[in-house]
C-alpha cells in the first residue's frame, strides 16, 4: 500500500473520529437538557406558579388553551382538561369576580400594555374558594404571526387572607384611634409627629397638616417642656409615663391634660418612636375647682375671737382639694374655752375631702350637745368606721380643748403627730403625746383624754399635720421637725399669724422648685 492510498485512510478515520466525537457530545447534551427538563419540571410540580398559554382574542370564548403546566392539579384539574377544551380557564374564575376580571384586562388591552397583572379568585373542582395572582405577558410567533398571552398563576390565598385580616385589624385599630375621646399622637424617636388623629387637632385647635412634622413641645408651656422627654417617669421604667400638664392651643388658650406616654421599642431593644394618648381635663378641672371651693367655705374663714388667746390657722392642700382638716369648736363651758381640731385623712382628693366634709358635719353635731373630750371623739370614730367599712380608709386626728380661765389643754392624739408647746421663758418645746388608735379602724376603741395645768402666757401651740415636715427639697432632704421648730422660736414674740406665715415661708423657700405631694395644714395658738 504506497504513502498516497495510506494518508487517505487516515484522513477517513479521522473524519469518522470526529464524527463519533460530535455524536458523543451531541447525546452528552440531550442527557444534561433532558435533567435539566426533568429537574424544571419537578420545580413546577411542587410550585405554587402554574405556567399557562392561551391564544389571544377579542372573543373570551376563542382563547384556547395551548399549554397548562401539570400542576394545576392543585385545583383538582387536568391540563388535558383545558388542552382539549372540555373546561375554559375562565370558568374557574369566580363569578363574582368574573365581570371585573374581564374590564380590567380589556382596560391594558386599550392601553397597549404588553404585561400587566390581575387578582381574582378561582373555584377549586372541590368548590373551595381560592385567591390567584395573575401575571400575564403577550407574546406573537414571528413565524406564524399568532397573538399569545402567556404567563404563570400564583397561588397566593393564604398570603391573601393573611393580609387581608392584617389590614381588617390595622383598620379596626386606625377607627378605634381616629374615634376615640382622647387625642392621639404617635411622634417619632426625635419627638417628631407623624401621626395624631382628629381629638387632638380639636385639642389643640390645628389641623393634621399644621401638625405633622412639628414637636409636640411647641403646643406645651415651658414649665411643663420635659415631662415630653420622659423626665417624669414612674417606677423607675422608661418605656411608661403618666403625668399631668398644659398645653397651649393654636389660638393661644391654655388646656389642661392628662398624658398617658410609652416608648415605642424594637423587637432588638431599639427606641423606634414614642406615642401618647392625651386626655381633656377641662371638664374635670372645673369640677375640682368647684369642690375645692366648697371645701374652702368648709374651713374656718377666719379665728375665732377668745380672751387670752391668739389663733392662727390656714390649709394647702396639694391638689384641688384635700384630705386635711382643721376647724374651731366653742363647747359649752364659757368664753374663755375653744376646742380646736386637726386632722388627715389617709390619701389626699375628692374622695378625701367627701370624707373630711362627713368628719367635719359629725364633729359640730356633737360639739353641740353635753359631754367630754373623750365623749366627743369616741363618737366621731363610731360614725367614721360605720362609712368607711372595710375600705381600709382612715383618719388622724388631734383634739385640743383649751380652757384659758383654768389655764389648762386638755387634748386627745387619735393617731396624729403629736402637737407642739413651745416655752420662751426655757427655750424648750414640749410633745403633747399620749396614747390614741386613728379613727375609724375600731369603732369601740376607748379614747383618753390628758391635760397640761398652768399655761402661761407667751407659750405657743403649734397643730400640724405631717405634709410640713415630710416636705423635701430637690436633694431629697426632708424640712423636718427642727426647722419648724426653729422657725417657730425665731418669731416667737410675733402674732400667731406673723408665726403661721413664716412657718409656710420658710417651707416653701426650702422645697423651692418641688411640687408638694401631701396636704399641708398649721394651727399656732398664742397664748397672751
Amino acid at each position: 500500500m504506497g504513502f498516497v492510498e495510506l494518508e487517505h485512510q487516515n484522513k477517513l478515520l479521522r473524519d469518522e473520529i470526529d464524527s463519533l466525537n460530535r455524536q458523543l457530545s451531541s447525546r452528552g447534551k440531550s442527557v444534561e437538557s433532558s435533567k435539566a427538563l426533568e429537574l424544571a419540571e419537578l420545580i413546577i410540580e411542587n410550585s405554587t406558579a402554574i405556567l399557562f398559554r392561551r391564544l389571544a382574542d377579542d372573543d373570551p370564548k376563542k382563547r384556547k388553551m395551548v399549554y397548562v403546566s401539570p400542576n394545576i392539579s392543585r385545583f383538582g384539574y387536568q391540563a388535558e382538561d383545558f388542552l382539549n377544551n372540555r373546561v375554559m380557564f375562565r370558568d374557574l374564575v369566580y363569578p363574582g369576580d368574573s365581570d371585573r376580571t374581564l374590564r380590567e384586562i380589556q382596560t391594558f388591552v386599550d392601553q397597549g400594555m404588553e404585561a400587566y397583572t390581575t387578582y381574582y379568585r378561582i373555584v377549586t373542582r372541590q368548590g373551595d374558594i381560592r385567591w390567584v395572582e395573575d401575571r400575564t405577558s403577550i407574546y406573537q410567533e414571528t413565524s406564524t404571526g399568532l397573538r399569545y398571552h402567556q404567563g404563570i398563576v400564583i397561588d397566593i390565598h393564604e398570603q391573601k387572607i393573611a393580609e387581608d385580616k392584617l389590614r381588617m385589624s390595622e383598620e379596626k385599630h386606625r377607627r378605634i384611634v381616629e374615634t376615640a375621646g382622647e387625642g392621639f399622637v404617635l411622634m417619632d424617636e426625635s419627638f417628631k409627629i407623624v401621626e395624631c388623629n382628629s381629638t387632638y387637632g380639636d385639642l389643640v385647635r390645628q389641623s393634621r397638616s399644621e401638625l405633622i412634622g412639628k414637636y409636640p413641645f411647641g403646643l406645651s408651656i415651658d414649665e411643663f417642656q420635659h415631662y415630653w422627654a420622659g423626665e417624669n417617669v414612674e417606677s423607675g421604667s422608661h418605656q411608661h409615663r403618666e403625668f399631668e400638664c398644659e398645653l397651649t392651643t393654636g389660638d393661644g388658650k391654655i388646656v389642661p391634660v392628662f398624658i398617658h406616654a410609652n416608648t415605642l421599642r424594637s423587637d432588638s431593644d431599639e427606641v423606634i418612636g414614642n406615642m401618647a394618648f392625651v386626655t381633656d381635663m377641662t371638664a374635670q378641672k372645673k369640677a375640682l375647682q368647684l369642690a375645692a371651693e366648697v371645701q374652702r367655705d368648709l374651713l374656718p374663714e377666719k379665728a375665732p375671737l377668745v380672751p387670752g388667746l391668739d389663733i392662727a390657722g390656714k390649709s394647702l392642700p396639694c391638689e384641688e382639694v384635700g384630705g386635711d382638716y382643721f376647724d374651731y369648736l366653742i363647747e359649752q363651758g364659757g368664753d374663755n374655752t375653744i376646742s380646736i381640731v386637726i386632722g388627715d385623712i389617709a390619701g389626699h382628693g375628692v374622695d378625701s375631702a367627701l370624707l373630711m366634709s362627713s368628719v367635719r358635719a359629725c364633729l359640730r353635731m356633737r360639739v353641740s350637745h353635753p359631754g367630754t373630750s373623750s365623749d366627743i371623739v369616741s363618737a366621731v370614730n363610731q360614725h367614721l368606721a360605720q362609712d368607711v367599712g372595710e375600705s381600709g380608709r382612715f383618719m388622724t386626728l388631734f383634739y385640743l380643748n383649751i380652757q384659758r380661765q383654768e389655764n389648762r389643754l386638755e387634748w386627745i392624739r387619735a393617731g396624729h403627730d403629736p402637737a407642739l408647746l413651745y416655752d420662751p421663758v426655757i427655750d424648750g418645746f414640749k410633745e403633747l403625746k399620749g396614747p390614741g388608735l386613728v379613727l375609724g379602724i375600731d369603732r369601740d376603741y376607748p379614747y383618753i383624754s390628758q391635760q397640761i395645768e398652768g399655761v402661761q402666757p407667751g407659750q405657743i401651740v403649734a397643730l400640724v399635720t405631717d405634709g410640713i415636715w415630710e416636705g423635701c427639697n430637690r436633694s431629697g432632704e426632708p424640712f423636718g421637725k427642727e426647722r419648724l421648730k426653729d422657725t417657730i422660736r425665731q418669731y416667737s414674740k410675733e402674732s400667731s399669724e406673723v408665726i403661721l406665715e413664716k412657718i409656710i415661708l420658710t417651707f416653701e423657700q426650702f422645697t423651692a422648685g418641688v411640687v408638694s405631694e401631701d396636704d399641708i395644714t398649721l394651727v399656732i395658738v398664742k397664748i397672751v
